[in-house]
Formats: structure tokens, sequence, C-alpha cells
């Protein structure tokens, strides 16, 4: 079989079955890092298949192209993929393959671009409503505590980040429980889960049509919170963790029947108060080593024409 026609299987192989092997896994809650991990060497494949099938294609479709991709390989190692044999159709491939890169690019540019609009936005009212006064520009102080009625918490990205809290919050939470909070978005600020959250809305926004895309994006705004859960567990226990959520979300209704985007925060609170047996250290680091190798796939399928002719 020819090389593009297996990457090409391989990616959409992987594209179908991931998710529905990962939504019948029984760890993903329990290690939301590892889960993270796993997503993305999934999409990482998917993307690698797209990628080097469109090198492959451009190749047998571009003599110029061909040079390039093959500049320091021995002549031996170009006949071994047969690229005369793919055909009229190679040209084509290579074209959409490039348009979807293309298309990637434009996505991830215009979600980083929004990001930074809603950021600088975020940052010009933090501005107007807690001014810096004299003598606070040089201390580096990155907590900004605003007067407001509804108790919030989140993390501003940007140079210098800040974590904003706001009064309620302030009132409703006090001593570990407030600690647990700002742990929790110290979380999101350390893993920079923002870069994640970005990059799989662009991948779901860009391409409403693959299910692992929009697959991928919603487990990442899930798995996100639950490593931070954990992240502010580890410091200040899972009860004060819970209780935390609790106070800073009862306001707005999520614990009784609510819609299934509002059920999230319960289902947080639950796994706190209920931990499940983590998996073992042999077992992660077996899942761990695994998903690693799934991006490699692609590259042992492309190279196998080159290694039998250089072995």
């Amino acid at each position: 079989m020819m090389v593009p026609l297996a990457l090409m299987g391989l990616g959409a192989l992987a594209a179908a079955m991931a998710p529905r092997l990962l939504a019948r896994s029984d760890w993903a809650d329990r290690e939301p890092v590892l889960a993270l991990w796993v997503w993305q060497c999934v999409v990482v494949a998917v993307l690698l298949c797209c990628g080097l099938t469109m090198a492959l294609t451009a190749a047998a479709a571009s003599q110029a192209v061909r040079g390039n991709v093959f500049a320091p390989a021995p002549h031996g190692v170009v006949e071994a993929y047969a690229l005369s044999a793919y055909g009229p159709w190679a040209a084509p491939v290579a074209v959409a393959l490039a348009c979807g890169a293309g298309w990637t690019a434009v996505m991830l540019t215009r979600e980083i671009g929004r990001a930074r609009t809603r950021r600088k936005r975020g940052r010009a009212e933090l501005l107007e409503r807690c001014p810096v006064l004299p003598g606070e520009e040089s201390t580096g102080n990155r907590l900004v505590v605003l007067e407001g009625e509804r108790p919030e918490a989140r993390w501003l990205p940007g140079t210098p980040p800040r974590l904003v809290i706001t009064t309620a919050a302030l009132r409703r939470l006090d001593g570990r429980r407030l600690d647990a909070v700002l742990a929790h978005e110290q979380g999101h600020a350390r893993a920079r889960h923002h870069w994640l959250l970005h990059c799989s809305s662009a991948l779901a926004v860009g391409f409403p049509q693959v299910p692992v895309f929009a697959a991928f994006r919603d487990q990442v705004h899930r798995l996100v919170e639950l490593a931070a859960d954990d992240a502010a567990s580890r410091r200040f226990g899972r009860l004060t963790t819970a209780l935390a959520l609790v106070e800073l979300n009862e306001h707005r209704g999520v614990f009784g029947p609510v819609p299934a985007q509002l059920a999230e925060v319960p289902r947080r609170v639950d796994r706190l108060l209920a931990p499940a047996a983590r998996l073992s250290p042999a077992r992660r680091l077996r899942l761990t080593a695994a998903a690693a190798l799934v991006p490699v796939v692609p590259l042992v399928v492309t190279l196998v024409p080159a290694l039998r002719v250089l072995g």
C-alpha cells in the first residue's frame, strides 16, 4: 500500500477510535493531567498524518517539492517511495491538505487575536475599576481585589499576569477555602492552560465536521478544571477545595436541576468529596509512554520505505 493511503487511513482511525476509547476509560477523571497528555498526543498524531501525507503527495506532484523533501536522501530512497505511482490524485490531495494547513493557521491566529483582544479589554476594565496608585508600578503585585456583588475569582494572563478576586468572594470565603480558590487559579497559570484552550478551540471552530477536534475542545475545557482542582486539593485538601467550590458557585444555582452545561460544578464537587482510587505509578507510566508513542506511529509509517533501503 502506498504510504499516503496508509497515513490517511491511520489518521482516520485515530480520529474515529480515540474519542470512543477515551470516553469509555475509567481513569480520565482520576488522572486529568494524564488524560490531557493523551488527548494532545492523539491530536498531534492526526495532524502529523495530514502533514506527512501533504508532503509526500506534494513531492509526487512537483519535482521542485520533491527536491526539497528528499534533498538529503540517497537516490534509492526516492525510488523506494514510488512517487510516480501516486497518480493524478496526488496534486489535488496535496492542495486540499495545504489549504487545510493554511486554514488551521488562520483559525489559530484568529483565536489568539481574539483572546488578546479580550485580555486587553479585561485589563482596561481592570485598570478603570482599580487604577494603579503611585508606587505600585514596581511592586509586581499579582493579586487585584475588585468591588463586586458576585463572588468571582479568575486568572488574567498577560504581562504582568493578574489574579483577580471580588470583595464578595473575600466575604464568602475565609482562610483555607480562599487559599484553595487562589491555588486553583494559580494551577491554571502554571500549566499554561489558556494555550491548550486556544488550540483546541481553533481546531474545533475551523473543522466542525471533524468530531475528534470537537471532542478535544470539550474535554480540554473539562479536564483543565479538574487538573486545577487537584492542584488546589494537594495543598489544602479535597474537602476544603470542594467547600470552596460550593461557596463560590452556589449563587449561580448550579446545585439544583440545571442544564447540562452547568452540571459540571456539582460533578467536580462530588469528585472531590468521593475520590476514586488513583492509578498506580506503574500503570500511569505505561499510559504516558503509550500515549507518547502514538505520534511516533505516523513517522514510522512514513519512514518504512527509506528504512528498507538504508537497512
